[in-house]
């Protein structure tokens, strides 16, 4: 990436490990094969219990993605007692909030993730150099399609 961005000095964040990103809101977690096998070792199942347990199929348009399920009260399948009972092995899109393409794409959008997440700015500077490297990850890795 060779624009000018406004993380160029880089950003700080440090994950509190507060749970709002995993809680009480709708949203889709995407799976990679090697979030997949991470989780599944993780729990103690092969791959397809995984994801007959604790996935869902998404349509996004053109193509179907697999994603985490949510428990009735919008909080992540894997969300269990004051905490992500999986976090050494979360996946992919976890470990790398907050640097998404949303979240990184202006200094308005980072303020804006700010107002939700307590560990935005706070905690060591991540370089513009480790950003783009989360950004890239998720190009590399890839979705699993359903």
């Amino acid at each position: 990436m060779s624009r000018e961005v406004f993380y160029g000095s880089g950003l700080r964040f440090e994950c509190t490990r507060c749970s709002r990103c995993c809680r009480h809101t709708p949203g889709y977690v995407f799976l990679s094969p090697s979030d997949l096998d991470a989780l599944a070792a993780a729990v103690g199942v092969d791959r397809e219990e995984f994801l007959r347990v604790y996935c869902r199929h998404v349509d996004v348009g053109l193509a179907g993605r697999v994603s985490l399920k949510e428990k009735a009260n919008l909080d992540c399948v894997l969300w269990e007692n004051e905490g992500c009972s999986v976090y050494e092995a979360r996946p992919l899109q976890c470990r790398a909030f907050p640097f998404w393409n949303a979240c990184v794409s202006s200094r308005e959008e980072w303020e804006r993730h700010a107002t939700q997440c307590p560990g935005i700015g706070k905690g060591a500077v991540h370089s513009r150099r480790e950003i783009e490297r989360w950004l890239a990850r998720r190009l590399e890795e890839g979705l699993l399609e359903a």
